[in-house]
């Protein structure tokens, strides 16, 4: 029950956050006539088909992905126990964390996949640490990603390496800070308990492979509220803020990098295909700053933080959160592109 409450807390919480960012961005003046009339013009005009369109393809591009990661998780529930997840994971916790940011050239899922398996991990008994690093870095580790990097940087191939090399360098880092800081089960309360009760009433009753089945159709949908939530949010905000607009502000380095890991986070590019976008800012944002919308954007974005507190505790999606941030910010203002 009360994990059900704290859900339905997140869901008011990204709703009152969307209504602010609104509001924001629409601009006011004193009476809030300004605001409001964009707002209502907004929803009379091309606009509004615009953030349809923007939907579907982020929802169309993120669906496959997010399907494979629940089958995988689904799988991984049905057919793995808690034993063996914790004798594959090396006992020392510094040897675990490189192991967890390898995973991803065995495991080339995106970030929409992710989620849903590093979840189904941890409920069998992965450390909070390993996991998160898995999830920062499984995007992008991967030579799925890598390629299309190569691919879309044929003229800069220097980024791919470099990508690779700072999304495994910051998701240790992270995974050393976590070892730290979490002292508790990050998961949501009582989903341990749910999930361990329906994988033994289903298994009793339906075997393997029909456990299988209603997992994944289960955990879909419980991924699919929150991804859907956060592609709307990313749709407006994309048709509400103009490229001119981020263009006129990141004139300086530091605001380069904000604007474009700005841009990551709210276009929710999945990371197969995220490279190409960023190439086409090649001629308009300096190379560390496009350093830092290919390593931002998969390890967080907006559909990917409702995924987030749709599986985890407030706090601990807060911390990757501000860690991630000031992190990725830092090193991709550092590293000599």
């Amino acid at each position: 029950m009360f994990a059900k409450m704290r859900g339905l807390a997140v869901e008011i919480l990204g709703a009152l956050l969307l209504g602010a960012a609104i509001w924001l961005l629409l601009g006011r003046n004193n009476q809030g006539e300004a605001g409001l009339s964009k707002l209502f013009g907004f929803l009379n005009t091309p606009a509004l088909l615009d953030v349809k369109t923007l939907f579907l393809s982020i929802m169309l591009e993120a669906i496959p992905f997010v399907m494979l990661g629940v089958f995988f998780s689904a799988f991984i529930q049905t057919f793995i126990s808690e034993e063996q997840v914790r004798r594959w994971t090396p006992k020392n916790p510094l040897l675990a964390i490189p192991f967890a940011g390898l995973l991803g050239i065995l495991f080339p899922i995106c970030e929409c996949a992710v989620i849903p398996v590093v979840r189904r991990l941890m409920q069998k008994g992965m450390p909070a640490h390993v996991g998160i690093v898995f999830l920062l870095a499984g995007p992008i580790v991967n030579p799925v990603v890598f390629t299309s990097t190569m691919v879309a940087f044929q003229r800069q191939p220097d980024l791919a390496y470099y990508r690779l090399g700072l999304a495994f360098v910051i998701a240790m880092i992270v995974g050393v800070l976590m070892l730290v800081l979490v002292k508790k089960n990050p998961l949501r309360l009582g989903m341990e308990r749910e999930m361990r009760h329906e994988r033994e009433h289903l298994e009793a009753s339906r075997g393997k492979l029909g456990a299988t089945l209603n997992h994944a159709v289960d955990e879909f949908f419980d991924m699919g509220k929150y991804l859907l939530f956060g592609a709307m949010i990313s749709s407006v905000l994309q048709v509400l803020i103009s490229r001119e607009t981020l263009l006129s502000i990141g004139q300086t380095p530091l605001t380069s990098h904000l604007v474009m890991m700005g841009m990551a986070y709210v276009f929710s590019l999945c990371s197969e295909a995220d490279a190409f976008i960023a190439a086409s800012f090649s001629n308009t944002f300096h190379a560390s700053a496009l350093l830092a919308f290919l390593v931002y954007g998969p390890m967080l974005d907006m559909k990917s933080t409702m995924m987030l507190f749709g599986s985890f505790r407030f706090t601990f999606v807060m911390k990757i959160l501000v860690i991630v941030t000031a992190l990725v910010l830092t090193v991709t203002m550092l590293v000599p592109v």
